[in-house]
C-alpha cells in the first residue's frame, strides 16, 4: 500500500523545484494533491504529469501572500477531495540577496516576510480547521538553515522569515499535538532549484556553496522531497516540533 494513500495534501510553491518534485512525489504515494502557485502553465502541465500516471490531482493560481488565496485552497480541498490530511507551505523568496540592510527597503523586507512567513500563518489559519475536522494531520514549512545554524552576510530579510517558521513550528506543534497535529519544518541544504540558481549565479558561487557542504554537492529537488514524505507519512507518526535538516551536512561542515 502506497503510504500517502487517500490522504489529501496542499502543496505550495508547486509549479518548480522542491515543491513539484513534493507534489509528484505525494501523487506517486497515494495522495490527492492541490497544487499551488502563481504560474498556471506549469501547474496546468504538472496535473497532466500526474493524472497521466494515475494520480488525482488539482491546481490553483495564485499568491501566497493573500489570505484568500490561503481559504480558497483548503475549500478546493474540502469540496474536490473531502478534506485535508496534509499541508506543505513550502512556497518562498530569497528576497533581495547580496543586499546590506541599510540599502534593504521596508517594501523588500515586507515581501520577503509576506513571502515566506506571513504566508505559512495564512496557510495555517485556513489549513488547521480542515485538519481538526479530520482528528489527525501534518503540516510541513519549508524552512532553512539559514538563520538556524549558519548566518549569511547580506541575507537578513530571508534568515529572519526562516527563523520565525521554526518559531511558529514550534508554537504551533504545541498548541495543536493533543488534537492529533503535527507540525514540522524541514530545512533542506542548498538545492540545484531555479531559486537557488539566483544565489549561485555564477561558477566561483556555486563551488563555494557546494564546498561549504559535508557532501561536497547540492541536493536534486527530489532528494528533498524524500524528506518532506517522511514528515507528511505516518513514518514520522511521533515527530512534531522539529527543525528536520536536510542539509548535505551544511550546519556542521567546516572543511
Amino acid at each position: 500500500m502506497s503510504v500517502l494513500e487517500n490522504k489529501v495534501a496542499i502543496v505550495t510553491g508547486a509549479s518548480s523545484g522542491i515543491g513539484r518534485a513534493s507534489a509528484q512525489l505525494f501523487a506517486r504515494e497515494g495522495a490527492k494533491v492541490i497544487l499551488g502557485a502563481r504560474r498556471g502553465d506549469l501547474l496546468d502541465g504538472l496535473v497532466t504529469e500526474i493524472t497521466g500516471q494515475g494520480g488525482e490531482a488539482v491546481y490553483l493560481v495564485g499568491d501566497v501572500k493573500d489570505e484568500s488565496y490561503a481559504r480558497d485552497l483548503v475549500e478546493l480541498a474540502m469540496d474536490r477531495f473531502g478534506g485535508l490530511d496534509i499541508a506543505f507551505n513550502n512556497a518562498g523568496t530569497l528576497g533581495d540577496p547580496g543586499t546590506d540592510l541599510s540599502a534593504l527597503t521596508l517594501d523588500d523586507w515586507n515581501q520577503t516576510l509576506g513571502t515566506n512567513l506571513t504566508s505559512a500563518f495564512l496557510g495555517a489559519k485556513y489549513q488547521l480547521p480542515a485538519m481538526l475536522e479530520r482528528g489527525c494531520g501534518s503540516m510541513i514549512f519549508t524552512s532553512s538553515f539559514v538563520g538556524y545554524t549558519i548566518g549569511f552576510p547580506q541575507n537578513s530579510a530571508y534568515a529572519a522569515s526562516k527563523a520565525g517558521l521554526i518559531g511558529l513550528t514550534k508554537a504551533l506543534a504545541a498548541e495543536y499535538g493533543a488534537q492529533g497535529i503535527r507540525v514540522n519544518a524541514l530545512l533542506p541544504g542548498g538545492t540545484d532549484t531555479a531559486m537557488a540558481r539566483q544565489f549561485a549565479s555564477d561558477p566561483e558561487t556555486l563551488a563555494f556553496v557546494e564546498r561549504i557542504h559535508a557532501l561536497k554537492r547540492l541536493a536534486v529537488p527530489e532528494e528533498i522531497a524524500q524528506s518532506a514524505l517522511y514528515l507528511a507519512s505516518d513514518a514520522s507518526s511521533f515527530t512534531t516540533g522539529t527543525a528536520l535538516l536536510a542539509d548535505g551536512g551544511v550546519s556542521i561542515c567546516k572543511t
